[in-house]
Parts: structure tokens; sequence; C-alpha cells
């Protein structure tokens, strides 16, 4: 039975709501990738340090996903499904977040790292509770096929903002008349972002609607029942992607996302050798310049081009297009990296922020048509586990970007300590990753879509075919 709230137009403030729970999501990351440098250039952690905080934290929130799609759609309460969990995530979070960065040079490099290794799991932890029930409240609030893409292109809209305040937290990290170190501007700004991203997470909890779930017959969630849990996880796991369209969805954003995030992490090396000769002060504003313009360029230019082309061409083609435009983008950040004139980068941004900034706005759309598949197929409303699936995805690869991230470091022969001038090869060898490994990565991703089959019209169909399932059921 279909027990979420449903309706073809969601009223603004409900959207809203659901926008500032995604800026949280994306305010913890987006921060906590600048934050990491940190790990590497003050704190002394080692290549190999470096991939393995990025990977096994993030394959442990992976592994949990799967098992909290199936407590939250098997929920029963008087608040729903979702809400609590959203609520109780964003509260670990934020704690979380703040005791990981309580890092002092003098307990040494060992120490430094067993201690934030074990802060980032409970940070993940955290992360799980809040993202998958979070995400499943998003795909269930209307089954519009164009309202799906309103609701996700507001969210992302208002998610964005993240990726534009967090490169500021470079100038703020590495100005000395703001801190007289970067490893004590984290310990210190990790209290100012967790208090309002918390705050931020837990607002869908607080404002978005649910029914009471207490009277459903769902799966029961009970210790003498895990190993049947687990076995329901598994089973909805293989029914998911039977669907072939949620594979290419999937696979796509695996590759899209994640060859993107394994140079980002590379962003701040890349601008400050190449073309500063090292020299971080001297870069001042042109590491946050990036990311701020990029952030700037998708809320203002990309996210509302790309709702516009999905509803006039549709979402695929939206897709396909976007992508396209980023590979340009991609090719002109490879030329316009010149020492001596930082300004020239910013030509090629508009045409870069297509590629990441068009990807959610579109997938998330796309995953709630094919939950409606599922639907058809089993009978059952599983955004949680769908959602779940989905970031699963995401989030084991953005641990593999983490690791691949250092293991280019390692692999061009890259030394924090040295100026360009002493690593020429090394440096050329970052830039050249850093513009053609996500090329490689959306080139593969668009050969995957090429044959995504859902459009208008199909999603129409199986509306139609729920409704008479429903009719048919009720009488």
């Amino acid at each position: 039975m279909n027990n979420s709230i449903k309706t073809n137009k969601v009223p603004m403030g409900q959207k809203i709501a659901f926008g500032f729970g995604m800026l949280a999501n994306q305010m913890f990351p987006a921060i906590l990738g600048i934050f990491m440098v940190v790990l590497v250039e003050d704190l002394g952690f080692s290549g190999w340090m470096w991939s393995l905080v990025f990977l096994f934290p993030r394959i442990f929130d992976a592994f949990l996903d799967p098992i909290m799609g199936f407590i939250t759609d098997n929920t029963k309460s008087k608040w729903g499904r979702r809400r609590q969990y959203v609520l109780i995530g964003g509260i670990i979070m934020g704690l979380a977040y703040i005791f990981m960065w309580q890092l002092y040079k003098t307990d040494g490099v060992e120490y430094n790292f067993w201690y934030f290794f074990l802060w980032s799991l409970v940070f993940y932890l955290g992360l799980t509770i809040f993202s998958v029930p979070y995400v499943a409240m998003g795909y269930e609030m209307s089954d519009d096929f164009h309202e799906r893409t309103n609701i996700m292109a507001i969210s992302q809209w208002i998610g964005q903002w993240a990726w534009v305040i967090a490169p500021l937290f470079w100038i703020i990290m590495y100005d000395e008349n703001w801190f007289p170190s970067a490893d004590i501007a984290v310990r210190e700004l990790a209290i100012w972002v967790a208090i309002p991203c918390a705050i931020f997470a837990i607002v869908p909890a607080v404002f978005i609607e649910s029914k009471s779930t207490v009277n459903e017959n769902y799966e029961p969630l009970n210790l003498a029942n895990i190993g049947n849990s687990i076995t329901k996880i598994f089973e909805s796991f293989v029914e998911a992607f039977k669907i072939k369209d949620f594979r290419k969805l999937c696979s796509a954003t695996f590759l899209i996302f994640n060859a993107f995030n394994t140079v980002a992490a590379l962003t701040f090396f890349v601008i400050v050798y190449k073309l500063f000769n090292g020299d971080a002060g001297a870069s001042g504003i042109w590491v946050s310049m990036f990311g701020c313009l990029g952030a700037l360029g998708t809320t203002f230019i990309v996210i509302p081009t790309v709702a516009w082309m999905s509803k006039k061409m549709g979402k695929k083609k939206a897709f396909m297009v976007s992508q396209s435009i980023s590979l340009v983008g991609y090719v002109m950040l490879y030329f316009l990296f010149i020492p001596g004139k930082p300004w020239m980068y910013i030509i090629a941004l508009p045409f870069f922020s297509f590629g990441i900034g068009s990807l959610f706005t579109i997938m998330m759309s796309m995953t709630a048509d094919v939950i409606d598949i599922d639907e058809i197929n089993t009978g059952k409303r599983r955004e949680g586990i769908f959602g779940a699936i989905y970031w699963w995805m995401v989030k084991v690869g953005f641990g593999i970007a983490g690791a691949l991230s250092g293991a280019i470091i390692t692999f061009v022969g890259f030394n924090p300590d040295l100026v360009t001038l002493d690593q020429q090869s090394a440096v050329d060898g970052l830039h050249a990753f850093f513009c053609f490994f996500p090329m490689g990565g959306t080139i593969l991703a668009m050969f995957v879509m090429r044959n995504y089959s859902i459009t208008e019209e199909k999603a129409k169909e199986i509306k139609a075919i729920l409704k008479q399932q429903k009719h048919t059921s009720e009488s």
C-alpha cells in the first residue's frame, strides 16, 4: 500500500524545507573536503593515510545504507517512516563533526590518524541515519513527472549554496589575521560549521508532512527477525537492479560524480602549485574563487537551465546536453590554467559546472520515476531502499575517489613541501589528471545512458497502470 504524501503539486514551503536538508547534506561534505587538506598540508598525514581516511569510513557508511533503507521503509510510527531518523541523524552528524576535528600537532601523526579515523566512523553513521530517509522523503513527495524535477531543482538550488560558501574557508583557514595556523582554524571552524548544519538537517523532520504508519503491514524490525531482514535487504537489491534503467542511473552517477571527486580534492594543490609556484599565501582568493564561482554558476545558470531543458526536451536529452557542455569546460580548464594569469580559468567555469551541477537534479528526478516501475513489479513503495542503493553507489565511489586522490599524488610524485620549480613534471601531472580524468568518467556515463528509456509518455503509462492496480486492489 502506498502510504506516502503524494500530490501532483507540492507547496513551495515543503520544497524549501526539503532544500534545507539538502544544504546540510552538501555543506558537511563540502567543508569536510576543504578541511581534509589540513591533514596533509599541516598535520603530516601521508598519502596512504589520506587514502584510508577517505575510503574506509565511506565504505562503512555505504554498508549501512541498505540496512537503513530497509529500516526506514518498514518503520511503524505515528511520525511516519522518515522524520525521526532525519532528526536523530542530524544531531549525531553535528556532534561527531565537532569532535573529529579536535586535532593537535603535539599528539603526533599516528594518534591523530586513529582519532580522526574513529570519529569519522561516528560521523558517517549519523550521515547514514540522516541521509537515507531524507532522500526517500524527496522521492515520495510527488508522483508527477515534472514536479519531481521541480522538487529536486529547488533542493539542489538551495544545496548549491554549500559549494558557494565552503570555498571561502580557504581564505579564512590560511589567513593569519584569522588564525595562526590552519590546524587551529579547523578545530574552531568545525564548531561553527556543525551547529548550523545540524539545524538545517533537522528542518525536513520538523516541517515535511507525513502520515502515521502505526497500523501498516510492514516487515517486523526486531533482533529476532534480523536474519530475515538481511535476506529481505538482499532481495530488494536484486529486485532493484533487475530494472535496467535504474542500473543505468546508478552507473552513470558513479562514473561522473566520483571521477569529478577524485580530482576535486586536488584543486588546492593544482591552483597553488600550478599558478602560484607552491605559495599558498600568494594564491589569495583564487582557490576560493574556483569553488565559489563554479557553485554560483551552478546555482544561477546550470540548475534553472537544466530544469527548463528537462521540460522542453526530456530528462535524458537534458542530461546528454549538460554533460557535453561539461566536456568543453574540462578541455578549456587544461588550456586556461596559466601561471601568472589565474583569472583565465574563470572563462571555463560556466561550461565546467554543467557536469556535476546538473547531475543530481536530473538523476534524482529520474530515480523517482524508476521507483514507480518497482511498485508495479512488487506492489511496494520502497523509496528508502532505492535511495540507499543509489547513494550506496555514490558513497562507495566517493570513498574510492578519495583513495584515488592519494594514489594520484603518489603516482605523479607530488610533494607539498617543494615549490613548483623543483617538481614541475609532478605539478603538470596533477593538472592533467585534474582535467582529463573526469572527462573519461563523463564520456563513459554518456555511453551508459544512451538508451535510457523512461520518457514523459512512458512515465504517464506507468502512472496509469499504478492507478489501475490501486483501483483493482480496493474493489
